[in-house]
């Protein structure tokens, strides 16, 4: 008999009948837009980062977006972001007729360069969006010590939830931050993001945002002794709410964080030990005193001394039933934002490189060690190919 071809994944949402039974109660009880499964996630979220105010959203994307448009960002003033991000980061500062202005990244974290953003300030410079690529915190004190005060500084942690740096949990490192739920990332509502901040004045405004602009939410209203009452609207909203189903998933998923995390961290750790005899396959590195969230193991792959190209390889284990990913991709060699801004891809030659040379393996928390053995096993034979 032959063996069954084996199918690993990239990345699968860790779910199951503790996730399912927690959609029946808003399921039953009729509550199913944003309430107090939402309030009861949002809190949760809050106390596991240690921040004064979480605010759930719809997508990390729009959770961006909340946080600009909350801090007056417009036409005239520029956001300075990492070139080597997914597209979203860049996305949103247009959304809100801003201008984005592209970083170069160090090729080792994958993250934006404080000396690239000391370059590139100027007095039409509003926030810089420091990215915490793959779960790996930015340098936000190297960040910081270029910043001028009145520059706001905002966290992309999409793929950073449980993240830490020097201690400090991601989500408070700025004045504002911004996480994904997506199916890829370590904890999952579907879709589904959440903005944090100490800030009450900013917390306050993203509040109203998310829901049109309403000066009351919805469950105080239908909660209230008048209902004949409706919401004044102030502001020009948005409808950014999360659903009280997600937020009864995101409740159970928030309680496995921690474990991921750790069984993530342990399966990392045994990719690099394992991998560090393929010279020509560099493995993420381990910060002190920082924990990575490990949403993805990227790896890079040299060019000069790799047996074959990068998609090369990748395709070698596509067929041997291992997915693999670029890392993500330089947004500044997209088609819409190569034209409209006139951009070569040489100009940001770390991020070019990320693009064209990073390969994330599989890493979740559904694999097994015959799985993690398969891959190392695979990537050792390629130097034979």
């Amino acid at each position: 008999m032959t063996e069954a071809k084996r199918s690993i994944q990239i990345a699968l949402p860790t779910t199951g009948e503790e996730e399912w039974n927690a959609c029946r109660e808003p399921l039953i009880n009729g509550w199913l837009t944003q309430g107090p499964k939402v309030a009861a996630f949002e809190k949760a979220f809050a106390d596991r980062h240690q921040v004064k105010h979480a605010l759930a959203t719809t997508s990390c994307t729009t959770g961006l977006h909340l946080i600009l448009s909350a801090l007056g960002i417009g036409p005239g003033d520029e956001v300075i972001l990492p070139a080597f991000t997914w597209v979203a980061t860049a996305n949103v500062v247009l959304y809100c007729g801003a201008t984005p202005v592209f970083a170069d990244v160090d090729r080792v974290t994958n993250n934006i360069l404080a000396s690239e953003v000391a370059r590139l300030l100027t007095s039409r410079t509003k926030a810089v969006i420091a990215v915490h690529l793959f779960g790996q915190c930015a340098d936000i004190d190297a960040i910081r010590s270029v910043l001028p005060s009145l520059v706001f500084l905002i966290e992309d942690a999409a793929c950073a939830a449980g993240a830490s740096y020097k201690g400090r949990p991601a989500g408070t490192l700025g004045d504002a931050a911004a996480f994904s739920f997506h199916p890829r990332k370590s904890i999952t509502t579907g879709e589904g993001g959440m903005v944090t901040t100490n800030n009450d004045k900013l917390a306050e405004l993203v509040n109203k945002l998310r829901n049109h602009g309403a000066e009351i939410s919805e469950e105080e209203r239908h909660n209230g002794p008048r209902p004949y009452l409706l919401p004044d609207f102030n502001l020009l909203g948005f409808n950014y709410r999360m659903t009280d189903i997600q937020g009864a998933i995101g409740l159970v998923q928030l309680g496995k964080l921690d474990n991921f995390i750790e069984e993530r961290q342990k399966w990392a750790q045994y990719y690099r030990e394992e991998l560090a005899d393929i010279p020509w396959l560099r493995t993420p590195i381990f910060i002190e005193n920082c924990q990575h969230a490990w949403q993805a193991f990227v790896t890079f792959v040299d060019p000069e001394t790799a047996p074959l190209p990068r998609n090369a390889i990748m395709e070698y284990l596509q067929n041997c039933g291992i997915s693999t990913r670029p890392g993500t991709h330089a947004v500044h060699k997209l088609g819409y934002y190569r034209e409209r801004f006139c951009i070569e891809p040489a100009d940001f030659p770390g991020a070019k490189d990320c693009d064209e040379q990073t390969m994330a393996i599989p890493l979740h928390n559904r694999m097994s060690e015959a799985d993690y053995k398969f891959v190392i096993n695979k990537l050792r034979e390629i130097r034979f190919c």
